[in-house]
């Protein structure tokens, strides 16, 4: 079966890209001319522009969807109002094997008590709303809209500046959502969040007004030196931030205590998908957790490799790692045992490729965040 594409694929062949398979979309995953370090900087130090049309999107509406996606997913939406957006879980229910492992991550956008936009990741869409689906009450429609929206995610210290050029509104709250118009879309919807823990924002525009909306942008921040930034630099950012990836911090196999994601579960709702096996997990304390890990010598670590302790012992493994283009330095994120009773400063090691590297333990993220 052939990938998917965005709808904006011809924009991404003129630039140069170069592509890779997320979730069975062909997405960019760098771009010509500068590559995944100089797009990193663009997004830390000046402003960039992600497609990530490959991100799902989907509608729950009807008397009473707000209630009800409440009553599935993990964090508690009563928590926010309209207008407001909200990291969450999909979790395997309680009953089912693995019950309180992640299905996915998402945001749920509230646009009020009958109306939820769900944007899960792309590998990942179909069984959240599936699952969704089969559980709505009557009157409850949710509907996959996947390749009808495009995201698109402005990113860096001067994204408001750019948002402001194309006269799309932009001072709003962290993980509030607007409407507005503006880079030649009839609507936008303006969303500041993102993964790369810089201000910025994601914007949700129809897939037909993708490419107009994307060479505005561009047009807009030229002279900001906005540049176009692929996947690869999406998750060298990530990284260093300690943001987890589904398939790797979090999984069937991996639940939000042990990624230290409780912060994204209503631990004082009745009852929502895995509620029982997390509150359990919570209550006994879980068998490891995330940690960062900062290489202390010249090794990179990547995702899958033992990690050791003094004696050599493996107390876990790394979940994701790469070049920290901010720090010049290996970082990874690791899931270690917590009978190993590791700290902050706890000086363990890495085994690449059969060599032991030098790292030390820390709490991420690895650089400051400045989403707010």
């Amino acid at each position: 079966m052939s990938p998917l594409t965005s709808p904006l694929q011809d924009r991404h062949l003129a630039a140069g890209a170069k592509f890779a398979d997320f979730g069975g979309w062909s997405m960019p995953i760098e771009y010509a001319g500068g590559g995944v370090l100089a797009e990193h900087a663009a997004v830390r130090e000046g402003v960039s522009v992600f497609d990530v049309s490959h991100l799902g999107t989907g509608t729950v509406r009807g008397p009473g969807a707000a209630e009800f996606v409440n009553s599935c997913l993990t964090n508690d939406l009563s928590r926010i109002g309209p207008g407001q957006a909200q990291y969450t879980f999909c979790c395997v229910p309680d009953g089912e094997e693995q019950a309180g492992g992640v299905v996915d991550d998402l945001i749920a956008y509230l646009h009020g008590p009958d109306d939820v936009l769900l944007v899960p990741n792309a590998a990942n869409a179909a069984e959240v709303l599936g699952r969704l689906a089969d559980a709505a009450p009557t009157g409850v429609a949710v509907e996959d809209r996947h390749t009808e929206v495009a995201v698109l995610a402005v990113q860096g210290p001067r994204s408001l500046q750019v948002l402001e050029l194309l006269g799309l509104p932009g001072e709003i709250g962290y993980m509030s959502f607007v409407r507005g118009t503006g880079g030649g879309a009839a609507e936008v919807t303006v969303c500041r969040t993102g993964y790369t823990g810089e201000h910025g924002y994601e914007l949700l525009v129809a897939a037909d007004r993708a490419e107009q909306l994307w060479d505005a942008l561009l047009e807009a921040g030229q002279d900001l030196g906005i540049r176009p930034c692929g996947l690869g630099a999406r998750d060298t950012l990530r990284t260093e931030m300690g943001y987890p990836l589904h398939g790797h911090e979090l999984s069937r196999d991996v639940t939000p205590v042990q990624a230290r994601a409780g912060w994204a579960v209503g631990w004082r709702k009745p009852a929502f998908w895995g509620s029982d096996a997390l509150r359990a997990e919570k209550e006994a304390g879980p068998v490891r957790l995330l940690w960062g890990l900062r290489a202390t010598g010249r090794g990179i670590p990547r995702a899958g490799m033992a990690v050791l302790d003094e004696a050599g012992r493996r107390i876990g493994g790394t979940t994701s790692g790469t070049f920290s283009p901010t720090l010049k330095t290996g970082i990874a994120l690791a899931l270690l045992d917590t009978a190993a009773e590791v700290s902050e400063g706890t000086e363990l090691a890495v085994d690449v490729r059969g060599r032991p590297q030098a790292v030390e333990v820390v709490k991420p993220p690895f650089v400051p965040s400045h989403v707010r």
